[in-house]
Protein backbone atom coordinates (compact mmCIF):
# COMPACT_ATOMS: atom_id res chain seq x y z
CA UNK A 1 0.00 0.00 0.00
CA UNK A 2 1.38 3.16 -0.60
CA UNK A 3 1.56 5.84 1.48
CA UNK A 4 -0.59 9.29 1.27
CA UNK A 5 1.69 11.24 3.49
CA UNK A 6 5.52 10.00 4.37
CA UNK A 7 7.10 12.38 6.96
CA UNK A 8 10.83 11.66 7.45
CA UNK A 9 12.96 13.67 9.94
CA UNK A 10 10.81 16.47 10.27
CA UNK A 11 12.22 19.37 12.06
CA UNK A 12 10.79 22.64 13.19
CA UNK A 13 11.35 25.96 14.84
CA UNK A 14 10.34 29.25 16.34
CA UNK A 15 13.47 31.57 16.28
CA UNK A 16 15.45 29.53 18.70
CA UNK A 17 13.46 27.49 20.15
CA UNK A 18 13.24 23.92 18.98
CA UNK A 19 9.76 22.17 18.78
CA UNK A 20 9.88 19.11 16.36
CA UNK A 21 12.94 17.37 16.88
CA UNK A 22 12.93 14.33 13.93
CA UNK A 23 9.26 13.50 12.95
CA UNK A 24 8.97 10.13 11.38
CA UNK A 25 5.61 9.31 10.14
CA UNK A 26 3.39 7.07 7.45
CA UNK A 27 0.11 7.21 6.75
CA UNK A 28 -0.98 5.11 3.70
CA UNK A 29 -3.79 5.77 1.18
CA UNK A 30 -7.21 4.31 2.75
CA UNK A 31 -6.37 4.56 6.48
CA UNK A 32 -7.30 6.48 9.57
CA UNK A 33 -4.18 7.63 11.48
CA UNK A 34 -4.43 9.11 15.22
CA UNK A 35 -1.77 11.46 16.87
CA UNK A 36 -2.14 11.91 20.86
CA UNK A 37 0.23 13.81 22.91
CA UNK A 38 0.21 16.14 25.69
CA UNK A 39 -0.04 19.52 25.87
CA UNK A 40 3.06 20.99 24.00
CA UNK A 41 3.93 17.72 23.03
CA UNK A 42 4.10 19.58 18.84
CA UNK A 43 1.16 17.95 17.80
CA UNK A 44 -0.69 22.00 16.72
CA UNK A 45 3.17 22.68 15.23
CA UNK A 46 3.01 19.33 13.15
CA UNK A 47 0.04 20.56 11.72
CA UNK A 48 0.80 24.03 11.04
CA UNK A 49 3.93 22.68 9.48
CA UNK A 50 2.26 19.91 7.05
CA UNK A 51 -0.07 23.24 5.84
CA UNK A 52 3.01 25.23 5.24
CA UNK A 53 2.27 27.91 7.85
CA UNK A 54 5.06 30.34 6.92
CA UNK A 55 6.14 31.46 11.38
CA UNK A 56 7.79 28.61 11.65
CA UNK A 57 11.50 27.15 10.07
CA UNK A 58 11.54 23.61 8.91
CA UNK A 59 13.79 21.03 7.63
CA UNK A 60 13.47 17.34 6.60
CA UNK A 61 10.81 15.61 4.19
CA UNK A 62 6.99 15.66 4.02
CA UNK A 63 5.89 13.71 0.97
CA UNK A 64 2.01 14.02 -0.09
CA UNK A 65 1.97 11.02 -2.36
CA UNK A 66 5.55 10.81 -3.83
CA UNK A 67 6.17 14.88 -4.12
CA UNK A 68 7.83 17.15 -2.05
CA UNK A 69 6.24 19.58 -0.12
CA UNK A 70 9.13 21.33 2.07
CA UNK A 71 9.72 24.93 0.43
CA UNK A 72 6.19 25.26 -1.06
CA UNK A 73 3.77 27.78 -0.04
CA UNK A 74 -0.03 26.95 1.75
CA UNK A 75 -2.27 26.94 -1.22
CA UNK A 76 0.13 25.46 -3.29
CA UNK A 77 -0.13 22.31 -0.25
CA UNK A 78 -3.74 22.60 -0.64
CA UNK A 79 -3.91 22.67 -4.36
CA UNK A 80 -2.11 19.35 -4.30
CA UNK A 81 -4.77 17.87 -2.28
CA UNK A 82 -3.70 18.83 1.75
CA UNK A 83 -6.32 19.56 2.96
CA UNK A 84 -6.93 20.69 6.82
CA UNK A 85 -10.00 21.03 9.31
CA UNK A 86 -10.24 23.86 12.32
CA UNK A 87 -10.52 23.46 15.46
CA UNK A 88 -11.71 26.43 15.97
CA UNK A 89 -13.83 26.88 12.52
CA UNK A 90 -14.51 30.52 11.97
CA UNK A 91 -17.50 32.10 10.79
CA UNK A 92 -17.68 33.89 7.83
CA UNK A 93 -20.92 36.34 7.95
CA UNK A 94 -22.22 37.44 4.05
CA UNK A 95 -20.30 34.34 2.09
CA UNK A 96 -22.83 31.64 1.54
CA UNK A 97 -21.33 28.23 2.29
CA UNK A 98 -22.94 27.28 -1.62
CA UNK A 99 -21.21 30.21 -2.76
CA UNK A 100 -17.85 29.71 -1.62
CA UNK A 101 -17.68 25.95 -2.93
CA UNK A 102 -18.47 27.37 -6.22
CA UNK A 103 -15.51 29.95 -5.57
CA UNK A 104 -12.88 27.25 -4.30
CA UNK A 105 -14.01 24.76 -6.62
CA UNK A 106 -13.48 26.72 -9.68
CA UNK A 107 -9.90 28.05 -8.28
CA UNK A 108 -9.24 24.59 -7.83
CA UNK A 109 -9.91 23.86 -11.64
CA UNK A 110 -12.85 21.55 -11.05
CA UNK A 111 -15.47 21.90 -13.88
CA UNK A 112 -18.74 23.28 -13.20
CA UNK A 113 -21.06 20.19 -13.89
CA UNK A 114 -18.66 17.93 -11.91
CA UNK A 115 -18.53 20.18 -9.12
CA UNK A 116 -22.88 20.44 -9.06
CA UNK A 117 -22.77 17.17 -8.62
CA UNK A 118 -19.99 17.12 -6.12
CA UNK A 119 -21.57 19.87 -3.37
CA UNK A 120 -24.99 17.66 -4.00
CA UNK A 121 -24.11 14.53 -3.23
CA UNK A 122 -21.42 15.91 -0.18
CA UNK A 123 -24.45 17.69 1.01
CA UNK A 124 -26.49 14.88 1.80
CA UNK A 125 -23.36 12.55 2.62
CA UNK A 126 -23.05 15.20 5.22
CA UNK A 127 -26.49 16.72 5.66
CA UNK A 128 -25.72 20.17 4.54
CA UNK A 129 -28.29 20.51 2.52
CA UNK A 130 -30.17 23.02 4.64
CA UNK A 131 -27.04 25.19 5.20
CA UNK A 132 -26.15 25.93 1.49
CA UNK A 133 -27.56 29.03 1.36
CA UNK A 134 -26.44 30.18 4.64
CA UNK A 135 -23.52 32.58 5.80
CA UNK A 136 -20.45 29.68 6.67
CA UNK A 137 -20.74 28.83 9.73
CA UNK A 138 -23.15 31.40 11.37
CA UNK A 139 -25.17 30.23 13.99
CA UNK A 140 -24.01 26.39 13.83
CA UNK A 141 -23.57 24.24 16.40
CA UNK A 142 -20.14 23.31 17.21
CA UNK A 143 -20.61 19.68 15.68
CA UNK A 144 -22.58 21.32 12.80
CA UNK A 145 -19.05 23.67 12.10
CA UNK A 146 -17.37 20.28 12.21
CA UNK A 147 -19.30 18.85 10.00
CA UNK A 148 -19.36 21.74 7.42
CA UNK A 149 -15.35 21.37 7.39
CA UNK A 150 -16.00 17.59 7.05
CA UNK A 151 -18.57 18.49 3.74
CA UNK A 152 -16.18 21.97 2.37
CA UNK A 153 -13.06 18.77 2.23
CA UNK A 154 -14.86 15.78 0.44
CA UNK A 155 -15.86 17.90 -2.20
CA UNK A 156 -12.35 19.49 -3.22
CA UNK A 157 -11.18 15.86 -3.95
CA UNK A 158 -8.53 15.82 -0.95
CA UNK A 159 -5.20 12.98 -0.92
CA UNK A 160 -4.41 14.02 2.88
CA UNK A 161 -6.58 15.23 5.49
CA UNK A 162 -4.97 17.41 8.54
CA UNK A 163 -8.30 17.32 11.50
CA UNK A 164 -6.75 19.33 14.17
CA UNK A 165 -8.50 18.28 17.81
CA UNK A 166 -11.87 18.25 15.92
CA UNK A 167 -13.26 16.72 18.80
CA UNK A 168 -12.37 19.70 21.08
CA UNK A 169 -15.37 21.54 23.23
CA UNK A 170 -17.60 19.08 21.97
CA UNK A 171 -20.77 16.86 23.89
CA UNK A 172 -20.59 13.24 23.23
CA UNK A 173 -23.10 13.26 20.85
CA UNK A 174 -21.84 15.78 18.62
CA UNK A 175 -18.34 13.77 18.91
CA UNK A 176 -19.91 10.50 17.38
CA UNK A 177 -21.61 12.81 14.98
CA UNK A 178 -17.88 13.96 13.77
CA UNK A 179 -16.55 10.59 13.96
CA UNK A 180 -19.40 9.31 11.81
CA UNK A 181 -18.16 12.03 9.10
CA UNK A 182 -14.55 11.25 9.52
CA UNK A 183 -15.34 7.54 8.29
CA UNK A 184 -17.56 9.07 5.36
CA UNK A 185 -13.94 11.12 4.14
CA UNK A 186 -12.52 7.48 4.68
CA UNK A 187 -11.42 5.80 0.82
CA UNK A 188 -8.65 4.04 -1.37
CA UNK A 189 -7.42 7.63 -2.32
CA UNK A 190 -7.00 9.56 1.30
CA UNK A 191 -5.26 9.33 4.10
CA UNK A 192 -6.48 10.54 6.99
CA UNK A 193 -4.19 12.13 9.66
CA UNK A 194 -6.35 13.18 13.24
CA UNK A 195 -4.75 14.99 16.08
CA UNK A 196 -6.48 14.91 19.27
CA UNK A 197 -6.08 14.89 23.45
CA UNK A 198 -8.71 12.33 24.07
CA UNK A 199 -9.23 8.91 23.02
CA UNK A 200 -13.29 9.37 22.92
CA UNK A 201 -13.13 9.79 19.61
CA UNK A 202 -11.27 6.87 18.60
CA UNK A 203 -14.14 4.80 20.12
CA UNK A 204 -16.43 5.66 17.18
CA UNK A 205 -13.59 5.11 14.17
CA UNK A 206 -11.95 2.15 12.61
CA UNK A 207 -8.59 3.78 13.44
CA UNK A 208 -5.94 1.81 11.37
CA UNK A 209 -3.18 3.09 13.86
CA UNK A 210 -2.54 5.44 16.89
CA UNK A 211 0.84 7.24 17.59
CA UNK A 212 1.98 9.10 20.38
CA UNK A 213 4.24 12.25 20.21
CA UNK A 214 5.81 13.82 23.18
CA UNK A 215 8.84 16.79 23.23
CA UNK A 216 8.64 16.68 19.28
CA UNK A 217 9.25 12.77 18.49
CA UNK A 218 6.59 10.04 17.77
CA UNK A 219 7.43 7.70 20.42
CA UNK A 220 4.95 5.15 20.01
CA UNK A 221 2.62 3.26 17.66
CA UNK A 222 0.13 0.75 17.91
CA UNK A 223 -3.67 0.08 18.04
CA UNK A 224 -6.56 0.19 19.85
CA UNK A 225 -4.72 -1.09 22.43
CA UNK A 226 -2.32 1.84 22.65
CA UNK A 227 -5.36 4.48 23.27
CA UNK A 228 -6.56 2.10 26.11
CA UNK A 229 -3.39 2.61 27.76
CA UNK A 230 -3.58 6.25 27.50
CA UNK A 231 -7.35 5.83 28.90
CA UNK A 232 -6.67 3.84 31.69
CA UNK A 233 -2.73 5.56 32.99
CA UNK A 234 -2.56 8.81 31.15
CA UNK A 235 0.70 9.77 29.55
CA UNK A 236 2.94 8.76 32.17
CA UNK A 237 1.91 5.56 32.10
CA UNK A 238 3.72 5.44 28.54
CA UNK A 239 6.45 7.83 29.89
CA UNK A 240 7.21 4.89 32.78
CA UNK A 241 7.12 2.01 29.79
CA UNK A 242 9.48 3.69 27.49
CA UNK A 243 11.42 5.49 30.18
CA UNK A 244 11.01 8.82 29.29
CA UNK A 245 11.85 11.38 31.88
CA UNK A 246 8.83 13.90 32.16
CA UNK A 247 9.69 17.39 30.80
CA UNK A 248 11.03 19.34 33.31
CA UNK A 249 8.99 22.46 34.86
CA UNK A 250 9.43 25.64 32.90
CA UNK A 251 11.82 27.97 35.11
CA UNK A 252 10.37 30.53 37.62
CA UNK A 253 10.41 33.81 36.51
CA UNK A 254 11.87 36.30 38.77
CA UNK A 255 10.16 39.59 39.08
CA UNK A 256 12.30 42.82 39.45
CA UNK A 257 12.55 45.18 42.80
CA UNK A 258 11.76 48.26 41.99
CA UNK A 259 14.15 49.59 44.88
CA UNK A 260 16.84 46.90 44.50
CA UNK A 261 17.41 46.18 40.60
CA UNK A 262 18.40 49.57 39.79
CA UNK A 263 19.11 49.72 36.15
CA UNK A 264 21.90 52.62 36.49
CA UNK A 265 23.77 50.25 39.15
CA UNK A 266 27.56 48.99 37.65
Amino acid sequence: MTNALAISDLRASVGSIDILKGVDLQVPFGEVHAIMGPNGSGKSTLCHVLTGKSDYSASGSILLDGEELIGTPVDERARKGLLQAFQYPVEVPGVGLEEFMVEVGSARGIPADELERRVAASAETFSMGNFLDRAINDELSGGEKKRSEMFQISVLDPRVVVLDEIDSGLDIDAVRQVAEAVEELRSPEVGILLITHYSRILRYLNTDKVHVMMNGRIVDSGGAELAEELEDGGYEAVRSRLGIDAPRPAAAVVKADPFSDLPFEN
